[in-house]
């Protein structure tokens, strides 16, 4: 396993990496980048910060406690603003939301007026530096209710993923055991409801687009690598078959370890995607594009 530093390193690297990739096969995707990530330094990022700091009673979950405890970063390490201009520049990619500071939205002590405020600095940061108006929000650990959608949707987020209905990812901020071995199995075999769905009506401007399935990074000498890309790719010949939405995402850094294992493993997945896409069974969308489909169907 990678040290902090190097792991960081590899992530910076495989970044491109994926946009290639992305390029060469034609895949459309959305990046729910905290806005921390978008600052040239602490200085620019103290410069940014909210009008109100999240008050959580478990300083673990403060990234700006976080910050103040790392000493073996560089700034290198925690500020990407070259990656999010690749990630602009590049056809089909959406910058989309992922707070500003990785902002857990149902922690106790945390106000729903701190919310709306790291959520202003995370679009004023991505206005003011890449001149873009985001709206997909993509919730940091997946910790939602209604009540923080609906504060997000005044801040101007309109765009949502939102977890699956099973019982395993209900009140993630409440973990338990079984949950997460739930979670895990059902990476392999099926343990819980239908993963594709057909497109959701939007409830006035928001539109959630429930996730599907997480890309778990390789792990060295597991013998579920093969099984959990075999089981997506069996989810999305259903998706096909019954002309559904399949909703995949990951984390970027969780190439961070094994980053030349995991690239080849994206590839030759793409690969197979591509194939669909050009038998026409299959079409490549982001959050916002997705949108954009949804309500142009909407009006026509």
């Amino acid at each position: 396993m990678a040290s902090n530093h190097a792991y960081y390193q590899h992530t910076r690297e495989v970044v491109p990496r994926i946009l290639d990739l992305f390029s060469k096969y034609q895949i459309k995707a959305t990046w729910a980048t905290v806005g921390m990530l978008m600052c040239e330094n602490q200085e620019e990022w103290n410069a940014y910060q909210p009008e109100e700091l999240p008050t959580f009673k478990n300083q673990k979950f403060s990234a700006y406690h976080w910050l103040h405890t790392q000493k073996d970063l560089y700034e290198k390490d925690l500020f990407a603003p070259d990656l999010v201009n690749q990630v602009i520049h590049t056809p089909g990619q959406e910058l989309g939301s992922h707070s500003f500071a990785h902002y857990y939205s149902m922690e106790e002590g945390q106000t729903i007026s701190q919310w709306k405020a790291d959520l202003r600095a995370a679009k004023k940061i991505a206005r003011d530096k890449f001149g873009k108006n985001i709206e997909s929000l993509v919730f940091p650990r997946n910790q939602y209710s209604e009540e923080v959608i609906q504060a997000a949707q005044q801040e101007g987020f309109y765009i949502f993923r939102t977890n699956p209905e099973d019982w395993f990812w209900k009140e993630v901020e409440k973990e338990s055991l079984p949950k997460k071995v739930f979670r895990t199995g059902d990476t392999l075999f099926p343990l819980g409801l239908k993963t594709s769905y057909t497109p959701f009506e939007k409830e006035g401007d928001i539109l959630r687009l429930p996730a599907s399935r997480i890309l778990r990074p390789y792990r060295k000498g597991s013998l579920f690598n093969g099984l959990r890309i075999a089981r997506i790719k069996g989810e999305i010949d259903t998706a096909i078959r019954n002309k559904e939405i399949y909703h995949l995402w990951w984390h970027p850094h969780n190439f961070g370890n094994y980053p030349v294992e995991n690239l080849k493993i994206l590839e030759e997945f793409l690969i197979w995607i591509k194939s669909k896409v050009d038998l026409g069974d299959l079409v490549s969308e982001s959050m916002e594009s997705m949108n954009q489909k949804i309500s142009a169907a909407i009006t026509s």
